[in-house]
C-alpha cells in the first residue's frame, strides 16, 4: 500500500516509525515530516497547510490511505476534500473535527448528552467573561475555544490571573481567531489521564491509558506546554475507572456524535480528570496526542495499517486490537525557555549513542538538518522513549538516554513517571 502521513512533529515521527513496521506498506510519504521521519519514508517539500498540493500528490501517487497527524488540517477540512476525490483518509471530517476545533461545541455536546464534565459558560464578549469570573471566583479555567496548539488553556489560581487570561486571549489576540470565543470552566481537582480511542462511526475501541505531563517544570509547576513527557499504561486508570469510562463517557460520546449526524472516523482523544475513582472529561481531541503517541504506539502490537483500514471501511468491530504487556515512558527534551521564548539552531549530538541501548527510541519533533548537522528548530525538540517491564526500568532507561544527548540550554522535567511509581 502507498501511505501518506501528514504532519511534521514528534507524533508524526512516532507514526512513521510504527507505519514502517507494517509489511503492507510499499511507499510511505510524509508531508512535510522532519529529519526523524526521513528514516522511515520520503519527506515531501510541501506541508500540511497546502491542501491542494497534498491532494494532487495523493491522486498522482495513487495513495491508498492518508493518515492526518495534527488537528489543524482536520479542522480545515482536508478529509472532506480528499473524500470528494474518492480518496481514503484516516481522520474525522471538518464537521466532526469540531469536537476539538471548538471547545464551545464540545462542551455543549457534553452538556446536552449528560457526559460528565466541568460546569462552564462560553463568551464572545470580554466584559461579560470578566463579570462571570468575578461572580465565580478562583481557581478557575480559561480556554480559547479554537485551536491553539495545546497552549490555549490557562488554569488561573487567582481572579486577577483569570481576568488577565481573558485580556490575553480576547483583546491581545495571543491565539488569533482561536480566541474569538472563550470557555470558562470550574476548576477540577484530581489527577489527569488520557484515553485515546479508535472510532469508525459505529464502533469505538479504547487504547491503553496514558498520562501526559503538561506543566513546564518539575512538580507540575510553570506554564502549560504541549507536553513534557508521558507514560503508559497509566496506573491511575484502574480497571473500575476504565469500565465506568466506557459506559459513562466513551459510548455516550459515540452515541452523541451519531445523534448529531456526525460520522466520526479516526481517533477520539479523551482528556480526563480523575478523583475519588470518578472520571470527568476535560477535553476532546480528534487525533493522537503528542507526546501520548510516543508511548502508546510502541505498545501497540496490531498492525496500524490494519486498524486504519478497518476504521475507514467501518469494520472495526471485526478487528481484535492487541497490546504488549510492557511499560513505555518518554522524556521530552525542549529548548531552553520553552514554552515562552527560546532560540533555535542549536546543534544536537548523541542521538545514535542513545538509541544504541536496547528498547530506546528517540523521536524527533523540532529539528532540522543543515548540511550534516542536526539542529534544534522548535520548542519541543526530542522525545526520548523507553520500553521495559516496570516503571522503574523505563524511567532509568529514558533518563540514561537523555544523558547521552546534548544541545545547548536544553530543558527537561526530571519527574516523568514518578506518580506511576507511587501507585
Amino acid at each position: 500500500m502507498n501511505i501518506l502521513l501528514i504532519g511534521s512533529g514528534g507524533r508524526e515521527n512516532a507514526l512513521a516509525w510504527k507505519l514502517a513496521q507494517s509489511s503492507r506498506v510499499e511507499e510511505l510519504y510524509i508531508a512535510a515530516g522532519n529529519p526523524g521521519t526521513a528514516a522511515y519514508g520520503e519527506n515531501l517539500e510541501f506541508d500540511e497547510s497546502n491542501q491542494e498540493a497534498l491532494l494532487e500528490f495523493a491522486l498522482k501517487e495513487k495513495i491508498d490511505i492518508t493518515l492526518v497527524g495534527p488537528e489543524a488540517p482536520l479542522a480545515a477540512g482536508i478529509v472532506d476534500l480528499f473524500e470528494e476525490h474518492g480518496l481514503k483518509v484516516f481522520g474525522p471530517n471538518q464537521s466532526a473535527a469540531r469536537l476539538e476545533s471548538s471547545k464551545a461545541f464540545s462542551k455543549e455536546l457534553m452538556q446536552k448528552y449528560k457526559i460528565s464534565t466541568a460546569a462552564y459558560q462560553s463568551f464572545t464578549d470580554a466584559k461579560n467573561a470578566a463579570e462571570y469570573i468575578r461572580s465565580k471566583g478562583a481557581p478557575i479555567v480559561v480556554k480559547a475555544s479554537g485551536l491553539a496548539a495545546g497552549k490555549g488553556v490557562i488554569v488561573a489560581q487567582t481572579e486577577a490571573e483569570a481576568l488577565a487570561a481573558v485580556e490575553t486571549i480576547m483583546k491581545d489576540e495571543k491565539f488569533g481567531d482561536a480566541g474569538e470565543k472563550v470557555v470558562i470552566e470550574e476548576f477540577l481537582e484530581g489527577e489527569e489521564a488520557t484515553i485515546l480511542a479508535f472510532c469508525d462511526g459505529k464502533t469505538i475501541v479504547p487504547m491503553i491509558a496514558s498520562q501526559d505531563h503538561k506543566a513546564a517544570y518539575d512538580g507540575g509547576k510553570g506554564p502549560n506546554t504541549g507536553g513534557m513527557g508521558a507514560y503508559a499504561p497509566a496506573p491511575v486508570v484502574t480497571e473500575q475507572i476504565e469500565e465506568d469510562f466506557k459506559t459513562e463517557i466513551m459510548e455516550p460520546t459515540l452515541k452523541a456524535l451519531q445523534s448529531e449526524g456526525l460520522d466520526f472516523k479516526g481517533i477520539i482523544y479523551f482528556g480526563l480528570m480523575i478523583k475519588d475513582q470518578k472520571a470527568k472529561v476535560l477535553e476532546y481531541n480528534v487525533r493522537f496526542g503528542d507526546p501520548e503517541a510516543q508511548v502508546v504506539l510502541p505498545l501497540l502490537e496490531t498492525d496500524l495499517i490494519d486498524i486504519m483500514e478497518a476504521v475507514v471501511d467501518e469494520k472495526l468491530d471485526q478487528l481484535k486490537i492487541k497490546w504488549k504487556n510492557q511499560k513505555a515512558l518518554c522524556v521530552v527534551m525542549a529548548s531552553g525557555g520553552y514554552p515562552v521564548e527560546y532560540e533555535k539552531g542549536k546543534e544536537i549530538t548523541g542521538i545514535k549513542e542513545a538509541e544504541a541501548a536496547e528498547e530506546i527510541i528517540v523521536f524527533q519533533a523540532g529539528t532540522r538538518l543543515e548540511g550534516d548537522k542536526l539542529l534544534t528548530d522548535g520548542g519541543r525538540v526530542l522525545a526520548v522513549t523507553a520500553l521495559g517491564n516496570s516503571f522503574s526500568e523505563v524511567i532509568e532507561k529514558a533518563y540514561s538516554g537523555v544523558e547521552k544527548i546534548n544541545f545547548e540550554d536544553f530543558q527537561i522535567r526530571n519527574d516523568i513517571g514518578q506518580k506511576a511509581l507511587k501507585k
